[in-house]
């Protein structure tokens, strides 16, 4: 089964520069230490060659993912996104019940997710309890201290 992910242009870039950064660079590292290793003697002792051999498949196994991620990556027109409730790539202004506090988070695709930057996954906790709110209504999130409400104060596209 595919999994599809929505990204950002920036985040889908930052995707595919990773990806090319690894099959360019790193690739080639894993297969220069393998020969390093290699050229030491005897393999059935060679600690240093299983190693490398290890890393290169776990790079490899990394490098599969990522271009299944790749593959099945679709961009998010900002511009069709409706601003009347909560989706992907919503900045949602809300205001903690429990404390009054006001905080905001855009909602975003799990790889591009960056709590310093205010960036959510959808799919955390509170990602998910937002997803189809409008303003002004009040979303109850269960997270590991309990359950939080938070009203949605604003909803836009930036």
């Amino acid at each position: 089964m595919s999994n599809i992910s929505y990204y950002t242009v920036e985040g889908l870039k930052k995707l595919k520069a990773e990806l090319n950064h690894l099959r360019d660079i790193e690739r080639p590292k894993a297969s220069q230490a393998i020969g390093e290793a290699r050229d030491k003697g005897d393999l059935s002792e060679n600690a240093e060659y299983d190693a490398a051999k290890e890393a290169q498949g776990l790079l490899e196994m990394k490098i599969s993912k990522m271009e299944n991620t790749v593959a099945n990556a679709r961009l998010i027109d900002e511009s069709q996104l409706d601003t009347s409730k909560v989706l992907v790539l919503s900045t949602v202004k809300l205001k903690n019940q429990n404390n009054g506090m006001e905080m905001s988070y855009k909602l975003v695709a799990e790889s591009e997710a960056d709590t310093k930057t205010g960036k959510i996954s959808v799919n955390s906790p509170i990602g998910k309890g937002l997803l189809g709110k409008k303003v002004g209504d009040t979303a109850e999130i269960a997270v590991p201290s309990g359950a939080i409400k938070f009203e949605i104060l604003e909803i836009t596209r930036s």
